[in-house]
């Protein structure tokens, strides 16, 4: 499972128009499956991103995390995260998941980061066409890998 974690003063999801997610101070979180993915990844990702210390403590230093500052969480499905571009010109999503298997996973994760966090996490819709807007703050914006725990 791959993530790309933004520090945001606020982002939100619209669909045809409409806006299906949206938070104020938090995470946007960008999330892309792989096959080989299992709870224990779903597990260690949502401990990861809700105690990540990405916010600025009362001296500036980024020590505090979404979960120490009351911060909120807009969860949004990526498939295009699990791209190669070893190839050509044109990205292979071999890698990701397709909606049978990727869809409860992410399902999974909204539940996981929900109980991690304490209160309810916003969300994009899974395979939409979503237009994403967010302010990034800092800019703070954090790769990670649960295959690649570095």
């Amino acid at each position: 499972m791959r993530i790309v974690i933004q520090r945001v003063s606020e982002a939100a999801v619209r669909v045809d128009g409409k806006i299906t997610g949206s938070i104020a101070h938090g995470l946007l979180v960008l999330m892309g499956v792989e096959d080989a993915d299992r709870m224990e990844d779903i597990e260690w990702l949502s401990n990861k991103i809700v105690h990540i210390r990405l916010f600025n403590d009362a001296e500036g230093v980024m020590n505090l995390s979404v979960k120490d500052i009351d911060g909120e969480i807009l969860l949004v499905s990526q498939f295009t995260l699990h791209a190669s571009t070893k190839k050509g010109n044109r990205p292979s999503y071999i890698k990701a998941s397709k909606g049978e298997f990727a869809i409860p996973m992410y399902e999974k994760m909204i539940r996981q980061l929900t109980h991690d966090l304490g209160k309810p996490v916003q969300t994009g819709v899974f395979g939409a066409d979503m237009k994403v807007s967010l302010l990034n703050d800092g800019p703070v914006t954090i790769v990670i890998d649960s295959k690649n725990k570095e």
